[in-house]
């Protein structure tokens, strides 16, 4: 969103939204009205912290030249001694995206690991595979608008109007336009639509290929854009011919009808919208999820249309920044660790040697924590998240850390439950108090400007990753003559020319006066030309899978995890505000009044 904060001697008093800004036209949710807040609140972090004595001893403050040169010298023996994948680094999606760049090419060439992750693939990974799949590319190729002018919104796995309210706002804005939400929870959005599909927890997959089913049976396909530009048909055709509507009703617990009606409420429309959110990229098979959701815009060529789009809308403000420039799942500007001639492309402009280039990704973050189990890796740096809080195993990821011999926590924030497990603490800069840029889900890319000065001794992640690699002593080789995120930026634009997300026709002035630019234009893929070998789309055969872990008679219970409107994951930021913790002080759990009578439990 776009925001204009008030500032009195300095520091931030007052936050609205911005009227000029497309994305929300001055509106802001709890969250960004609060932001201002949260720049003053109490808790953050100052001064470099390390912990002398080992672990179980307190962290006590120490200059930044000692937290750098601590930080660089037990990496360097731990790397000497096990080999430079002994380090993994676990990012964000919260840095602004020259940053994200600068991390990406310190971690890969001046650190040399190539376990390198973010919190993002506990997200966002299922959307980027998903899109893979079936494109050849990652990139939503839709943008925000077609929400206001699709004739039928399908939302699967969002509850929009606590996760992004602000989107929210954008429905209903159509005459007739017709709104299906797709959610075991009767969430508020469920209760802003026209037909609700409660579905049976994991059976989402069953639903999309019933739908699939339906529009192949009774002609509800665009049979000429299928011909053009899309592949796998007839396997498909034979594929879905197993999911009729009666079987996909025994899957899902929805009535055939009910099934029949949403198949021809989506294919009869002019112009259909289908966004998903973490419902669909947390499941157990959200990648493939994504590939059956975009096999419906495929057949009925809802792709690069007004109103039309397979839309996954992310979590964090700048998933797509990390996305696009680091080395996580692709080399940056979406290029391919397998590909020799990417990997040459980038070299040269890099004027590097090629054999510097990983030709596989490294460890994923899961998978990091495991190699840390195992006593694979033994240094992790963990950058502006709080795994302790947001992690899936917390059992498993508290002994990573507590066998790992060393562990180096950056944040904006001090203490946090992570920070318990810390050897070294490094005292960064948030949002406001640094200047870059941020792209979101309709590829937007949106200047933000410092108007504050990070607390006490902290500093900006960007200044963080050049002093690191001045320490390594090869600040000059990877970042000659850097000394802002604008160097970055300009480094990054010739990286992202003539590459999918090229960044190379934008100014950051024209990016601040224009209230952001979307690389790709408004609409990816309007021309019906995908980036795989052979141009086209690929349909895919996606079985619907049940859990790996049934409910049984001694745990008989599923639980479906969301959020609130007024805090954003961990609380590691929203909990700091006073406003924000008032309007939502606890966690909280619902259960069906059926189950809680069973059980004997009482409201509280």
């Amino acid at each position: 969103c776009g925001m204009l904060v008030g500032t009195r001697n300095g520091r931030p008093v007052a936050a609205r939204g911005n009227p000029d800004h497309p994305v929300n036209l001055g509106k802001l949710c709890p969250k960004g009205l609060s932001e201002h807040l949260m720049i003053e609140a109490a808790g953050r972090a100052t001064a470099p912290m390390l912990r002398r004595g080992g672990r179980g001893t307190p962290l006590e403050p120490i200059s930044w030249d000692e937290a750098l040169k601590v930080m660089v010298t037990r990496i360097g023996s731990i790397q000497e001694s096990f080999g430079n994948d002994s380090l993994g680094v676990i990012s964000t999606g919260q840095l602004v995206t020259e940053e994200f760049y600068t991390l990406g090419k310190l971690v890969q060439l001046g650190f040399r690991s190539r376990n390198y992750d973010g919190n993002t693939t506990l997200c966002m990974a299922s959307a980027v595979s998903g899109y893979k799949l079936s494109f050849g590319s990652d990139g939503p190729p839709g943008s925000y608008a077609d929400m206001e002018t699709a004739d039928v919104v399908l939302l699967i796995g969002a509850n929009i109007a606590d996760n992004h309210p602000i989107l929210c706002n954008r429905l209903r804005k159509k005459p007739g336009q017709m709104l299906i939400v797709v959610d075991p929870r009767v969430t508020k959005t469920a209760m802003m639509a026209d037909l609700h599909l409660p579905v049976k927890p994991r059976s989402d997959i069953a639903l999309v290929n019933g739908i699939a089913h339906i529009l192949l049976r009774d002609g509800l396909v665009d049979r000429e854009y299928i011909r053009e530009h899309v592949e796998g048909l007839e396997e498909f055709v034979s594929f879905v011919a197993d999911y009729t509507p009666e079987a996909v009703s025994a899957t899902t617990g929805l009535t055939v009808e009910t099934v029949e009606k949403v198949a021809r409420l989506y294919g009869e429309a002019k112009s259909a919208f289908i966004g998903w959110t973490m419902g669909v990229n947390h499941s157990t098979q959200g990648a493939h999820t994504v590939a059956a959701i975009n096999n419906l815009a495929m057949i009925t060529g809802n792709i690069g249309r007004t109103g039309s789009a397979p839309f996954s809308i992310t979590g964090q403000c700048n998933a797509m920044g990390s996305r696009e420039t680091s080395f996580t799942s692709a080399l940056p500007g979406y290029r391919k660790f397998d590909n020799a001639e990417d990997r040459k492309a980038l070299a040269d402009l890099w004027k590097i040697d090629e054999e510097e280039l990983p030709t596989a990704r490294g460890l994923a973050y899961p998978d990091i924590i495991e190699a840390a189990v195992k006593k694979q890796v033994k240094a992790i740096w963990i950058i502006a998240t709080n795994p302790v809080v947001s992690f899936p195993n917390l059992n498993l990821l508290k002994q990573a850390f507590e066998t790992t011999e060393f562990v180096v926590v950056q944040d904006g924030f001090y203490p946090t439950p992570t920070m318990d497990y810390a050897d070294l603490v490094l005292p960064a800069a948030i949002w406001g108090e640094k200047e870059g840029t941020y792209t979101n889900s309709e590829r937007r890319i949106s200047k933000v400007n410092a108007f504050a000065t990070p607390p006490g001794e902290a500093r900006s992640d960007f200044d963080i990753f050049l002093a690191l690699a001045e320490r390594l002593g090869v600040k000059d080789r990877l970042f000659p003559g850097w000394s802002s995120t604008h160097d970055a930026w300009l480094e990054w634009q010739k990286v992202s020319a003539g590459r999918m997300c090229d960044y190379s026709q934008f100014t950051w002035q024209q990016i601040e006066d224009e209230g952001g630019k979307q690389w790709g234009g408004e609409r990816l893929y309007g021309d019906g030309q995908f980036p795989r070998e052979n141009g086209r789309a690929l349909l895919h055969c996606v079985p619907c899978l049940p859990f790996v872990e049934q409910p049984n008679t001694e745990f008989d219970l599923i639980l479906n995890t969301g959020r609130t409107v007024e805090h954003w994951h961990t609380r590691t930021k929203t909990g700091a505000v006073a406003m924000l913790d008032a309007m939502s002080p606890n966690a909280w759990l619902e259960m069906n009044p059926a189950d809680a009578d069973r059980l004997s439990l009482r409201q509280h």
